[in-house]
């Protein structure tokens, strides 16, 4: 039998820790990098970080925006990218934020998820703010992969604070909700590491045994050493994502800068 995500994910952080290496190819930092802001500029710059992250890391995270924004071409410096980390034995977390209804979410999935696409990832991130039950087809999809899903819970931003800290009839923040469901399905949550779990109704024991992609370390202000303090009893399953304050070392800088914040990552 295939392990599941979860386990997949404990296997990862047992064997290289928590760091999950955002790979984000904003304009500024192509040209910081000495390359094009191009679909070539957004390849090459991928490529360099999953080299760097190869025996220093075990997780990386795409922005699919940055890729996007090139149309054809970027997407398919994108799926060089992708498959290059997996063939590398990396684990690709393709960070897209979908979400929609029907045959629309059917046709996300076969995208992101299905393993005969070039764009097939280890995870996927989803925006379940049209019911958690509408992800029903990239739950299947990715279960059919031995993929996973990164729901998003509650986030960083403080955009959606409200939102996420909104209280249910029955009692329960949306936040927590979303939380609720998602260990049912058996799949993963996003939830911002600058932010404290009590103003969306959240606690570790909700969140114990449920993979968690935590953006929010390096630039954004939180600390990846303070992982277990943090999270707690939760924090087994964590992925730190980290991006600025290791790419913005730069080419020649980058290898150590990586290395650095997984040596912190190790909890």
């Amino acid at each position: 039998m295939s392990p599941s995500f979860s386990e997949r994910v404990r296997a990862v952080v047992a064997r290289h820790g928590h760091l999950c290496v955002g790979i984000d190819a904003h304009a500024a930092l192509l040209h910081a990098w000495g390359l094009d802001d191009s679909a070539i500029g957004a390849r090459a710059f991928g490529l360099r970080v999953v080299e760097a992250s190869i025996g220093r890391a075990g997780v990386v995270k795409p922005q699919v925006a940055f890729f996007e924004r090139f149309g054809a071409a970027g997407l398919d410096a994108l799926a060089a990218v992708t498959s290059a980390a997996r063939d590398a034995g990396l684990l690709v977390i393709a960070d897209a934020k979908r979400g929609d209804i029907g045959s629309t979410v059917e046709g996300y999935a076969a995208a992101w998820l299905d393993p005969a696409s070039p764009l097939a990832a280890d995870a996927l991130t989803v925006n379940p703010y049209l019911g958690v039950g509408a992800l029903a087809p990239f739950i299947a999809a990715a279960d059919a992969a031995g993929a996973g899903l990164f729901v998003l819970a509650a986030t960083s931003n403080p955009e959606g604070l409200a939102t996420q800290s909104a209280v249910r009839a029955d009692g329960r923040t949306v936040a927590a909700a979303v939380v609720d469901e998602v260990r049912a399905i058996g799949h993963g949550v996003v939830v911002g590491a600058t932010l404290d779990l009590a103003t969306v109704g959240l606690t570790v024991e909700a969140l114990d045994g449920i993979p968690i992609l935590a953006p929010g370390f390096g630039a954004q202000g939180a600390l990846l050493p303070d992982g277990p303090t943090l999270f707690g009893a939760a924090s087994g399953l964590v992925l730190a994502s980290a991006s600025r304050s290791i790419l913005e070392a730069g080419p020649d800088g980058v290898a150590d800068a990586l290395a650095a914040h997984a040596e912190e990552a190790r909890w």
